[in-house]
């Protein structure tokens, strides 16, 4: 599995995770502020999409995670 993909998995998954900790009508509740970690992740989406500087990309290849390339 290269890069890109485990990005793109981990970072739905956090959004799925934040959301249903944050948004109220989830059984697994606990705060509102679970959103801004939603946005956290969207927005840094939004920055790397157009910059190619992404945090995990930059941490999975010094554990030496072959790129897309």
């Amino acid at each position: 599995m290269n890069a890109e993909r485990i990005v793109r998995i981990v970072a739905g998954g956090f959004i799925l995770l934040s959301l249903s900790l944050g948004v109220e009508a989830s059984p697994l509740f606990v705060s509102s502020y679970f959103l801004l970690f939603t946005a956290f992740v969207g927005l840094n989406l939004f920055q790397s999409g157009f910059t190619r500087i992404c945090p995990l990309n930059n941490i999975l290849a010094k554990f030496g995670v072959k790129g897309s390339c």
